[in-house]
């Protein structure tokens, strides 16, 4: 690859209000936990009506975006907490379903964030028309080597 190339991914997270996309975002970019931090417009593991509405934001997604293809993973966030709702298996089942990478995360405690994000990139990088030009211009991402894998990341 050519080191001198860089490119930047859009990544969109939506899901439910105060399941955690800020805080899963933050804790992967600068390593931090805000337990402040406000809600915004994944799923929360221990509020089973963030899962049952993943259905619309898939609809959302599906009526609103412009490309062909996507990569989608479908987050099942705070499983540091002990008051679970919904079974891992359960968000393993409607991710193959709806064919989106699944992992299960704690941005509080850092479990699985990073892992996700490799994983969704891995991915991306696998589907070429989502990240090759029409000059066939290639994408460095970083030095960090990342673990391909199916249907989830055990780091």
């Amino acid at each position: 690859m050519d080191d001198g190339i860089l490119t930047t991914l859009k990544i969109l997270i939506i899901g439910e209000s105060g399941v955690g996309k800020s805080s899963l975002l933050l804790r992967f970019t600068d390593d931090m936990f805000d337990p402040e931090l406000g809600a915004t417009i994944v799923y929360d593991v221990t509020r089973r009506e963030t899962f049952s509405k993943l259905s619309t934001w898939l609809n959302e997604l599906e009526t609103y975006c412009t490309r062909d293809e996507l990569v989608k993973m479908l987050v099942g966030n705070k499983i540091d907490k002990e008051d679970r709702e919904v079974d891992r298996n359960e968000g393993l089942k409607f991710a193959r379903k709806h064919s989106m990478l699944f992992i299960e995360a704690s941005a509080k405690t850092r479990d699985g964030v990073e892992c996700a994000f490799e994983e969704l990139v891995e991915k991306i990088l696998q589907t070429p028309g989502l990240w090759e030009s029409e000059r066939k211009t290639r994408v460095h991402l970083s030095e960090q080597p990342t673990q391909p894998t199916s249907g989830g990341c055990y780091c």
